[in-house]
């Protein structure tokens, strides 16, 4: 067996010259071969089965890009061919009868396309009417079944209104400040937006990946992490600093001396602290570092033992908080630069902590655990089992009663503090969920009278916007494109 899969190998490797590649092997993702070639059977099911009712099917494959054929499974590639077909024939419609109008034809043709166009303007009319019918019925079914599934928002009503999370943490959670009220347009549309290169600002100086970007709150100043081993605080002041002759100024945060291309000196995360006087970064190296927002380095935070994946500072600035690769949480305390207490819970790397006010927090791991843990007990006071993958993130919502997470397992839920449960289990995406946020809304912002709303970003290329009653999709958001397999 192991002969056989050292020559398939070799054979492999010649054939298509891959020893001849300027490609970064340690760039390419594992098992990025096997969903090649699971693309390319896919691409072939496809072929066999696109319909040409109007087209051939060679000619189906000029409506996909390259990208989607390895980025899309068959259903959606299906959906994207008929779609830009339909397309194509009501521009072919609209173009006929412009031209028709156009040469004048009114009198020698115009009993003809009148007797023409009345059944085709019946037809098209009957059609939109069964399609507005059918995306009524699917309207209702899909309330029927949020209704049927997420029988617990009764309660989510409850905790926004009444739960003891609200009514007696709000001061504690710093809540009171934040953006002006909004108004919320759920009619908007969700078609991509270009933006002229004339407000567009570009921050150039970074030799690396850039892996986190954070504003300061108190100020025009953007801080970035790379993987060219230094983090900048860009001063930013609108469109009208990229007509400089270097762009936009900044300060580096260098977090080695001297020339290295090891992958320990990332910048993987950063974040500001409330006021904005402080910047903390966390390293690939295990140490978390504190600057001023002039770029002076304060203080170098080092017991973790494997690299810092996530970092957050709580309201009162007072405590850092920081998960790790070596699955411990540390708080640490930023006047004396030594941490105050490291929790030991997780089976796996920690991968995001989020502070739920200026004593408590949450941290989720690749074990599929979420922990809410509290300075000065051992034991977690909390703990949330029910993801069936590695949770990637998580979020409380502004009154610290409700906790959203997302996993590797395609779903986003939302837990409440108080029930000790899932409330919601949100499953419309098809790939992993990366990261969530909750809106400035409800319970514990400056709207409070506006319903809380998460948002969802996954590997499938979607942004999804939830309701939390009934617990239902509001948007899809579908401008992204993958640049990976």
């Amino acid at each position: 067996m192991e002969n056989g899969f050292t020559h398939s190998a070799f054979a492999l490797g010649y054939e298509a010259g891959i020893n001849k590649s300027t490609i970064d092997g340690n760039l390419v993702p594992p098992g990025a071969l096997v969903t090649f070639i699971q693309k390319g059977i896919q691409y072939l099911e496809l072929e066999a089965n696109l319909s040409n009712d109007d087209l051939d099917t060679d000619e189906d494959f000029q409506f996909l890009h390259p990208l989607d054929l390895i980025t899309k499974d068959v259903d959606e590639l299906r959906k994207v061919v008929k779609e830009k077909k339909e397309n194509i024939k009501k521009d072919k419609s609209k173009g006929k009868e412009k031209e028709n109008v156009e040469n004048g034809r009114e009198h020698d043709h115009g009993l003809a396309i009148g007797k023409d166009k009345e059944p085709a303007r019946e037809n098209e009319k009957q059609q939109r009417e069964k399609e507005k019918e059918r995306d009524r019925e699917r309207t209702e079914k899909g309330k029927e079944k949020a209704k049927g599934k997420e029988k617990p928002v009764k309660d989510v009503s409850d905790i926004n209104h009444t739960g003891e999370e609200i009514n007696g943490r709000l001061e504690d959670n710093g809540a009171g400040g934040g953006p002006e009220p909004m108004d919320i347009c759920t009619s908007l549309a969700s078609l991509p937006c270009e933006i002229p290169d004339s407000d567009v600002t570009v921050l150039q100086g970074h030799t690396s990946e850039v892996f986190a970007c954070a504003w300061n709150p108190a100020g025009s100043l953007l801080a970035s992490g790379s993987g060219d081993s230094t983090a900048r605080i860009w001063a930013v002041d609108g469109p009208s600093s990229s007509n400089k002759e270097n762009g936009p100024s900044s300060v580096v945060l260098r977090h080695f001396k001297g020339r290295t291309n090891e992958k320990s000196k990332d910048v993987t995360t950063l974040d500001w602290n409330a006021d904005g006087t402080l910047l903390a970064t966390g390293s690939y190296d295990g140490q978390a570092r504190i600057w001023s927002r002039d770029g002076e380095l304060i203080s170098t935070l080092n017991k973790h033992k494997g690299p810092i994946f996530s970092l957050k500072w709580n309201k009162k600035g007072e405590y850092l908080l920081s998960g790790s690769v070596d699955k411990t949480a540390i708080v640490w305390d930023v006047k004396t630069g030594e941490w105050k207490q490291q929790f030991e819970f997780h089976s796996a790397p920690a991968l995001d902590v989020d502070w739920r006010n200026n004593n408590s927090f949450a941290t989720c791991s690749t074990d599929s655990m979420i922990y809410v843990c509290k300075i000065g007990e051992n034991r977690p006071i909390k703990s949330f089992s029910g993801h069936q993958g590695e949770v990637n993130a998580i979020k409380w919502d502004p009154s610290g009663s409700l906790l959203a997470s997302c996993s590797d397992d395609s779903t986003a839920k939302i837990w409440s503090t108080r029930q000790d449960t899932c409330l919601l289990d949100f499953k419309e995406h098809t790939k992993e969920i990366y990261t969530v946020r909750w809106s400035p809304t409800g319970p514990g912002t400056n709207n409070p009278n506006q319903h809380p709303v998460l948002a969802s970003a996954s590997f499938d290329s979607t942004i999804k916007l939830w309701s939390l009653d009934p617990g239902r999709l509001l948007h899809s958001l579908n401008g992204h494109r993958l640049i990976h397999p």
